[in-house]
């Protein structure tokens, strides 16, 4: 099997050399990441200036870019053959519920899945960090199970693994995006020059947290496993558009 890894903390990031070295145990492993840390990117591509790909002396490559552009670069231009899966991550906190949405780490793993390959992004749940190998063992079960019974078409799973030991881990529970309650207001402060600056706020605690969702299944030291979807369609709001239209 051939894996690319990427994420969004950088190409110097330990949990990309955890979990690339975990993988490497088990699979042919190619790491393509951006060059600095480029958490909250989303899913941005970048179209105004030509990209370059360097390698580092640990064999990573890495690119002046966005997370997105990584994956896309590698899959489209770079690797000889498309990789059997994309893997990103680890991300140094959780990418649960709202998170997913600005997430870098899901938007790597997103553009492969758009480019038709398997992927899954993996966070750990913690900004202590000190069990990036739970979430390497964690990962590295999932995707020998993946190579032993492959879907029948690509799927993208959001991952997030609690930062305990990995005997502590009460299981593995799909689960579905909780939500946020409304993140915290803009911070402003005021540079050496007088200019007022303006800090994004927090994000919000967990609102929607019941049994079922990914914030729920981390909170009692389980792995969520979310399978994700790109079609936005409001499909359940198309009647009421198209009688507001005709009105």
């Amino acid at each position: 099997m051939n894996i690319l890894v990427s994420n969004d903390d950088g190409y110097f990031a330990p949990g990309l050399a955890c979990l690339a070295g975990a993988l490497s145990q088990v699979a042919e492993v190619t790491v393509v990441a951006p060059e600095r840390d480029r958490s909250g990117a989303s899913n941005s591509l970048t179209l105004d200036r030509p990209l370059m790909l360097r390698r580092a002396a640990n064999g990573f490559y890495f690119v002046n870019g966005t997370p997105t552009d990584c994956v896309h670069l590698a899959v489209t231009g770079m690797m000889p053959d498309q990789p059997d899966l994309v893997v990103s991550g680890i991300n140094y906190g959780a990418n649960m519920g709202d998170d997913t949405i600005y997430s870098g780490t899901v938007a790597a793993a997103t553009e492969g899945f758009q480019l038709g390959v398997p992927a899954i992004a993996v966070s750990l749940t913690s900004k202590s960090a000190r069990y990036f190998e739970t979430a390497a063992r964690v990962t590295v079960e999932l995707v020998q199970r993946l190579a032993r019974k492959p879907f029948d078409k690509p799927v993208l799973l959001n991952v997030n693994v609690p930062d305990i030991a990995y005997e502590d881990l009460k299981g593995v529970e799909i689960t579905r995006l909780g939500r946020r309650h409304k993140a915290e207001g803009m911070i402003k402060t005021t540079n050496p020059r007088g200019e007022t600056m303006y800090w994004i706020g927090a994000a919000g605690g967990a609102a929607d947290a019941g049994p079922g969702t990914d914030f729920h299944a981390v909170a009692n030291n389980r792995v969520s496993v979310t399978p994700l979807q790109i079609d936005l369609t409001a499909y359940g709001q198309s009647d009421l558009v198209q009688s507001w239209l005709a009105s």
